[in-house]
């Protein structure tokens, strides 16, 4: 291999290359995503997921999505559907249909058999609060458990009756017989087995007893023939485990790689914590919009190939570290400004009366659908004598530079007219402006200028009397603090934003109402949306994707 080319690999790739070199499975590459369905997917395993299917991809391999279901208090085959959808969006299909863990239960049950039948398993008798106590701390060897020297044939006979389900929950585990003396905690007989009599949302009441994650997820990985099992560096500890039962049951050797997983400035990854606030009612659901959930970002407008693109940009590391939600914006910001008509909306509606245009006159203004994209097309504005303009584009006592709506000021309507502003009127109680009137000229329509006059500032606008009601919700981070996790003896509750949603009624041009759920725009001037699923045809909902202003690409030029 070139030097170049082996600088360009990332850590995993040199690793999985160094393997094809040297015939390790006969150059077989197979990867897998493996998520416990106990909660929906988040921007976490959005890298997990790009780094398995993508380099399956690269080496012409496969990749499986199994799910390590061994937990049946948690798992639902709602999660499940949620998972296999949001890695469909993502663009990413699995080998054959999905995979469990349950589907390996009888077999793990034999593995665990065989170890006791070594003499390296035992049943425990103890609480699981005497184990921990056992075990003590890293910098201290543990306590044996006074169950360890049970003979194999006792402990084959009560682990075939904690299966027969003899035993009530919480009286007896199936402990791996180890070191209690290692300075790696997960070597000191970790539990590997315990009864649990609750109903599997697949395999219904058959199993009494559940293997603990460490020794389903490992074994799982082997029983599939998974070559490189790529997972995030918080396993690092737990990989000498792994090796040790595939060097005991003489298993496939599947190979653990470690590497950083994605943490983002105001989002957290923890199921636990999201599953909190989903309880709570502190969102409207998993999928709520401000949610760092791949269904969350994916109702807000994200677009699947930003979400790629940013695992992409923010690479392969092998120490965790926290990446700028304004780089997240930013492959939101390029991929929407290439893919997404321009329309008109009003978010803070000011009434303009134009005077000297016709009552009762309309007609119809042509406009691009977006300047990027001339395949795009245009499409007709109506326009008439009574328009909304932004409240912010109008400004009584404006600055020199300030070439919006103005009193003795010109301003173009895009697509359409130069206006001149002649006067306002205000709520004499508030002194609010509650109208403006302007003027037109005739000949300066878009396109057809000959008026001669120049005006540098352009606006959006809606006509009033064809304009239709629309609710705009705008959001800003969910929490106040970039890290709200990482605060000791303080609740992440504490910084929830409480002004992470305002819901607002708008504006929009009449063409809009025929958007369909999903569809994404930019309202000209102000952000990028999307159609949200609360839109009925009467009224349409609409999500801020993100806004315009880019303050992570502007930092990148200085």
């Amino acid at each position: 291999m070139s030097d170049d080319k082996k600088a360009s690999l990332n850590f995993i790739e040199e690793f999985i290359e160094e393997d094809i070199n040297n015939g390790k499975h006969k150059g077989r590459v197979h990867t897998r995503f493996p998520p416990e369905p106990n909660g929906f997917l988040h921007i976490g395993h959005c890298k997990a997921i790009w780094i398995n299917f993508e380099l399956a991809k690269k080496y012409g391999g496969k990749a499986n999505l199994r799910m390590d279901d061994t937990n049946p208090s948690t798992e639902k085959t709602d999660y499940v559907d949620s998972i296999k959808n949001d890695i469909n969006w993502l663009g990413y299909e699995w080998e054959g249909t999905e995979l469990y863990s349950s589907d390996y239960f009888q077999q793990l049950y034999e593995y665990a058999t065989r170890l006791i039948e070594k003499g390296l398993a035992y049943v425990d008798d103890s609480t699981v609060e005497e184990i921990a106590e056992m075990k003590g701390e890293p910098t201290a060897p543990g306590v044996e458990s006074p169950y360890r020297n049970r003979s194999i044939a006792e402990n084959l006979d009560l682990f075939q009756r904690m299966r027969k389900g003899e035993f009530p929950d919480g009286s007896r585990v199936l402990r791996a017989k180890i070191d209690m003396t290692s300075p790696n905690m997960h070597l000191r007989d970790p539990i590997i087995y315990r009864i649990k009599h609750e109903h599997h949302h697949r395999t219904g009441n058959e199993w009494p007893i559940y293997p603990m994650y460490d020794f389903a997820h490992g074994q799982s990985d082997s029983i599939e023939g998974i070559t490189h099992s790529l997972c995030s560096l918080e396993f690092i500890h737990h990989r000498p485990l792994y090796n040790w039962f595939i060097e005991q049951l003489d298993i496939f050797p599947s190979r653990q790689i470690e590497f950083a997983r994605m943490n983002v400035a105001y989002m957290i990854t923890s199921k636990r914590k999201l599953l909190k606030l989903v309880e709570e009612g502190q969102v409207s659901g998993w999928d709520d919009a401000r949610m760092p959930t791949i269904a969350g970002m994916r109702r807000r407008g994200y677009p699947a190939e930003a979400l790629r693109n940013f695992c992409e940009r923010t690479g392969v590391a092998k120490r965790d570290n926290v990446i700028e939600m304004e780089l997240l914006e930013f492959s939101v910001r390029e991929v929407l400004n290439k893919t997404t008509p321009r329309v008109m909306a009003v978010l803070d509606p000011l009434k303009v009366v134009i005077t000297n245009y016709p009552e009762g006159q309309e007609e119809f203004m042509e406009t691009e659908n977006n300047p990027e994209d001339e395949g795009m097309g245009k499409r007709k504005l109506p326009f008439s004598r009574e328009l909304y303009i932004e409240r912010g584009d109008f400004m009584v006592d404006a600055p020199r530079k300030f070439f919006r709506m103005k009193p003795e000021g010109d301003v173009r309507l895009k697509s359409a007219y130069i206006l001149h502003c002649e006067g306002y009127e205000t709520d004499p109680v508030t002194g609010e402006v509650t109208e403006v009137r302007c003027t037109y000229y005739p000949d300066s329509r878009s396109g057809e200028d000959t008026s001669g006059i120049k005006a540098k500032g352009t606006i959006h606008w809606v006509s009033a009397s064809h304009a239709k009601r629309a609710e705009v919700r705008m959001f800003d981070r969910l929490f106040t603090d970039p890290a709200p996790t990482t605060h000791e003896g303080k609740d992440f509750m504490e910084f929830l934003n409480p002004d992470s949603l305002r819901v607002i009624e708008a504006f929009i041009e009449p063409s809009l109402m025929d958007a369909e759920v999903g569809a994404q725009m930019q309202f000209m001037r102000k952000g990028y949306f999307c159609v949200d699923q609360d839109s009925t045809e009467d009224k349409k909902v609409f999500n801020l994707t993100v806004t315009l202003k880019d303050s992570w690409a502007k930092a990148q030029k200085k």
